[in-house]
């Protein structure tokens, strides 16, 4: 075993020291020859899940693949890094996400969602012998009085936010009409694990290995192509992109700034819980009479 990690150092995919990012100032801009590859393979989750229901989905994965192939020409530890987002995105794209709340596609997703983190980390740490993806759930840092503030603010922006843009887009309807205790409760487990997922494929593995190569306002950006392009798949449709661009760019921030998985889950499982709860009222408005829009 380690033989061959010796041999993937020698052919130039991995760094000297893998558990470290590349030096800050040199990592690449937008008029460096990494980006094109990357954007690639950003452009191809535009195809694959943003175009899902369009003729020219296919073209993802050639577009995907295409994107490889010059990553592997131009350097090869972002050909490593970007293959490993790759192997995620396309596990996803092989089945529906749009939201299913039934045992049997709670059981795919589950095991489909679980692969697309799983693979990845596994051939990070087993193939390429070394800690670039992981999930920080503690950090050293303490979060600050505007952070705190923030977790405040996130539900209270989603309240003032999220029922206008459901009901008056009828996004809504993207989402099951939920009646019984069981059905509540599958609704509010799936947008929490859904929520939860989010971050550890976009941010933790996605956004992680980007920022290994590029600055992290650009790493951050193609990351939010692949997030809000899932996005829109899973519902969030219409003009949501106006919500979901600015969001998954924050949630990037945020972890660049906090090295934090709790706190950027915190949130996003703040938000969603707002989300569950205007899903629940459109489309039945006597029920949770909470919302002002």
């Amino acid at each position: 075993m380690a033989r061959s990690a010796y041999r993937l150092r020698k052919d130039g995919l991995m760094p000297a020291d893998p558990a470290v990012a590349s030096d800050p100032g040199a990592l690449a801009g937008p008029m460096s020859a990494k980006f094109p590859p990357a954007l690639g393979v950003a452009a191809s989750a535009v195809l694959l899940y943003g175009l899902y229901d369009l003729p020219v989905r296919p073209l993802g994965y050639l577009v995907l693949a295409a994107s490889l192939l010059a990553a592997f020409l131009v350097d090869r530890r972002l050909f490593a890094d970007l293959l490993l987002i790759g192997v995620g995105i396309t596990i996803v794209s092989l089945v529906s996400v749009e939201a299913d709340i039934s045992y049997a596609n709670i059981a795919v997703l589950g095991t489909v969602f679980t692969a697309a983190v799983a693979v990845p980390f596994a051939i990070d740490r087993l193939v390429y012998r070394r800690r670039a993806i992981r999930f920080p759930w503690h950090s050293r840092r303490r979060w600050t009085s505007g952070e705190k503030i923030y977790l405040i603010a996130t539900p209270a922006l989603g309240w003032i936010i999220l029922p206008f843009y459901f009901i008056t887009s009828g996004v809504y309807r993207n989402w099951p009409d939920v009646e019984t205790p069981s059905e509540i409760g599958r609704l509010f487990v799936g947008v929490n694990a859904v929520g939860t997922w989010d971050e550890l494929f976009f941010i933790c593995t996605c956004y992680a290995l980007l920022l290994r190569h590029f600055q992290p306002w650009l790493a951050n950006i193609l990351q939010a192509i692949i997030f809000v392009s899932f996005l829109w798949e899973l519902g969030y449709q219409a003009w949501g992109p106006l919500l979901t661009i600015p969001f998954a760019l924050v949630q990037g921030m945020l972890f660049h700034r906090t090295k934090s998985l709790t706190f950027v889950l915190i949130v996003h499982l703040l938000f969603d819980l707002v989300v569950f709860l205007v899903i629940v009222h459109a489309h039945d408005p006597a029920a949770l009479p909470i919302f002002l829009y």
